[in-house]
């Protein structure tokens, strides 16, 4: 499985990190070292800000570190960070709070999601899209091909033959009641669900019905990656209308608990699949 470019910065500010910790030295005096401020030393961390190899020699050399092994195992990370995801191609229709989490997505290796308004993009057929994006982008039509093929190319992480990502999609009642794109459209939508439900090892799908009451992820979508590198944090997603939030320690943990609480009080993934039977029946 290739690593994308936002899952190798955050494995370098890993390490960088704990090197630092290591050798109890604080943002304000790392920063320093590559002229620069604490704040950006902390985003260098966590992976929100691309690395240069000046940088990382300053870095390791304030760190003490000089194995010539080390070192160089470290800048190779940074020389395949700088490599361009596949996405970069499609700049003009994916905006940059975007772009990171593709970065991340592409590279996971287990993905949880939520949704309550739509079908989750990576389970979206090529018709259900076109009218999800549509509906999104109302006034911007000229760019609707491009990001169908952004969202259709994203898919492919389930499909690798080698590596494929494993996919626990929980979705909302309401997401598949919604009229989207019309009835043909929501056929077919509900009968990839079932296909893919029926036939996908790496997928589980669980409908959260209507019965299940209230809940404390009404207000929108969440999606947790994990990542194969073992000193890499999840990555806890929430997409809002014009931007991301990336929650972080204590409120990252309480959305995991939230995710979990979901998939207990959701349908079990052999009763959502009748549930989807009965469900297309009706549409």
């Amino acid at each position: 499985m290739q690593t994308g470019p936002t899952a190798l910065r955050m494995q370098i500010g890993a390490r960088l990190r704990r090197l630092r910790e290591r050798n109890g030295i604080g943002c304000a005096e790392a920063g320093k070292a590559i002229r620069a401020s604490g704040s950006k030393i902390s985003r260098l961390e966590l992976g929100r800000h691309g690395f240069k190899e000046r940088d990382v020699l300053d870095l390791l050399d304030l760190y003490g570190v000089g194995d010539a092994a080390e070192r160089e195992s470290l800048l190779e990370l940074v020389r395949e960070a700088k490599r361009p995801g596949w996405w970069t191609a499609y700049g003009e229709v994916v905006p940059s709070w975007f772009e990171q989490f593709l970065g991340l997505e592409q590279s996971a290796t287990t993905i949880r999601n939520y949704e309550v308004q739509y079908v989750p993009g990576l389970l979206q057929t090529r018709e259900y899209a076109r009218a999800v994006i549509g509906l999104e982008h109302h006034d911007a039509h000229d760019g609707l091909d491009r990001r169908l093929t952004v969202r259709m190319n994203r898919q492919a992480i389930l499909h690798r033959p080698v590596g494929a990502a494993t996919l626990w999609a929980i979705i909302d009642e309401a997401a598949l009641r919604r009229p989207i794109g019309g009835p043909a459209t929501m056929r077919g939508q509900l009968a990839h669900l079932i296909d893919v439900a029926e036939h996908m090892h790496n997928v589980n799908v669980q409908v959260l019905p209507f019965s299940a009451g209230g809940h404390l992820a009404l207000g929108g979508p969440i999606t947790i990656m994990r990542f194969a590198q073992y000193e890499l944090d999840d990555a806890v997603y929430l997409e809002q209308l014009t931007g991301a939030r990336y929650p972080e320690g204590h409120e990252a943990s309480r959305y995991q608990e939230i995710m979990d609480l979901l998939a207990i009080r959701a349908a079990r993934p052999a009763r959502t699949v009748d549930f989807l039977w009965e469900l297309l029946k009706e549409t």
